[in-house]
């Protein structure tokens, strides 16, 4: 059976039946329907995709094929944790619930089942604490490095200095919104800048009440915390009101295309935040249009290829696909499991030389992972939309966030979890 029609399976017990011997299986917790769906088929379509372009040019990884199990969230926590649970047993080896909420739940059962989890860019902050976490990766970057950045980037246009300045947040009122509140709290006591507070109720269709405030205060700059239509409704209200678009930043989870497209010329300008590269000018969709595409393999319509959040499910896929290559070297096997797949996880290096040879040079910074260290580097930059070209471009180098501030607050929260859970100290030598 081609790749193609196990990604477009529905996770059912009927379809899903026992792991196939020698291969390697990864469960999609995707969300196609619904309110969160603009976010999430761009970003399982560009992770399905990758996955079927080693399928197809390679035979799999390491010699070995690759079966996605697919099971549909719709960004709902309850249903994300039953997809965990009706899928573990298929020989996963890595969750990517593409969920705040739903990794938070799966913390303690998938680090009970030995399974690790990459919650790219999302999850629970602390857990780039290795320490701490054991089966928990969200490396290169987290939520309070994207709050930093941002920060940083503001500094850097303002000659160094925000004192004075005010900064509202607009985030989705959820453990996903709420994620960066304590770093901007922390970050506006050290820079002198106000920070108000306003959330969303989800998913976000109506926010004319919050825009009147934003209108009403006019706060100097607006960083938006949002997923799914929330970001397209904001964009818009913030087009409404005529607040100017060089002065709003979203969060890597509040810059899309389909953001952005629906208010038309008036989002021109609109910033956020990124943690890799953004278009279609690398030499590895070249391989996707051959293999995949041309070969009618496309894991959607092929509509998203190149967008922010294809993207980004495609560098999802090939960090899972390189901790396969690593488990396998480890341990000198190809056949790997769950507990070998961590251990590929946290010795994974990604550098500039690896990143050219898969196609993608200058994609994202470089990062190596250890025992201690599950969050890698935090750098990020800064992209702008044109709407007249439809397109994202950077306007900022990739650089570290305020790593002194941020390592205290990992340490502090990851810390307060361990004594809350009995939790060794340490782990790692």
């Amino acid at each position: 059976m081609k790749l193609k029609t196990l990604a477009l399976a529905v996770c059912t017990t009927a379809i899903v039946a026992g792991p196939a011997a020698a291969e390697l299986v990864f469960p999609t917790l995707d969300y196609r329907t619904g309110p969160y769906g603009p976010g999430g088929i761009p970003f399982a379509d560009g992770y399905a995709d990758y996955m079927t372009l080693l399928q197809e040019r390679d035979g799999g990884i390491g010699g070995e094929p690759i079966r996605l199990v697919p099971c549909e969230t719709g960004y709902n926590t309850e249903r994300g944790v039953e997809c965990y649970e009706s899928t573990k047993g298929e020989g996963a080896l890595v969750y990517q619930p593409l969920s705040t909420g739903i990794t938070y739940q799966l913390i303690p059962k998938a680090t009970a089942d030995d399974i690790p989890i990459h919650s790219l860019g999302y999850g629970r902050t602390s857990a780039a604490n290795g320490e701490v976490f054991s089966h928990v990766f969200n490396y290169p970057a987290n939520y309070w490095d994207a709050a930093s950045g941002i920060v940083n980037f503001l500094l850097e246009e303002n000659d160094g200095d925000l004192e004075g300045k005010s900064i509202a947040l607009v985030y989705h009122d959820s453990s996903f919104g709420t994620e960066p509140i304590r770093t901007l709290q922390m970050l506006s006591e050290k820079h002198g800048f106000e920070l108000s507070l306003k959330a969303v109720s989800p998913p976000g269709n109506e926010q004319r009440s919050t825009w009147l405030e934003v209108r009403r205060e006019r706060p100097d700059f607006v960083i938006m915390w949002g997923w799914g239509v929330q970001n397209s409704v904001a964009i818009q209200e913030a087009v409404n009101i005529r607040y100017p678009m060089n002065n709003f930043y979203g969060a890597w989870w509040s810059v899309s295309e389909n953001d952005v497209i629906p208010a038309g010329a008036g989002a021109d300008g609109y910033r956020a935040v990124m943690f890799h590269g953004v278009g279609s000018d690398y030499p590895v969709y070249d391989d996707i249009q051959e293999y995949v595409l041309d070969a009618g393999l496309a894991a959607g319509a092929g509509d998203q290829v190149g967008t922010v959040l294809y993207n980004r499910g495609m560098y999802a896929a090939m960090l899972a696909a390189e901790a396969v290559r690593t488990a396998q070297e480890i341990h000198g096997v190809s056949d790997i499991d769950a507990v070998m797949m961590r251990d590929g996880m946290e010795a994974l290096v990604i550098d500039e030389a690896r990143m050219e040879a898969l196609g993608l040079p200058g994609f994202g910074p470089e990062f190596s992972v250890s025992c201690a260290d599950h969050g890698g580097p935090g750098s990020s930059a800064i992209a702008e939309w044109d709407a007249d070209r439809q397109s994202w471009t950077m306007i900022s180098d990739f650089a570290e966030p305020d790593k002194e501030l941020i390592d205290r607050l990992v340490l502090e929260d990851s810390n307060a979890y361990a004594a809350e859970n009995n939790i060794p100290e340490t782990r790692c030598e």
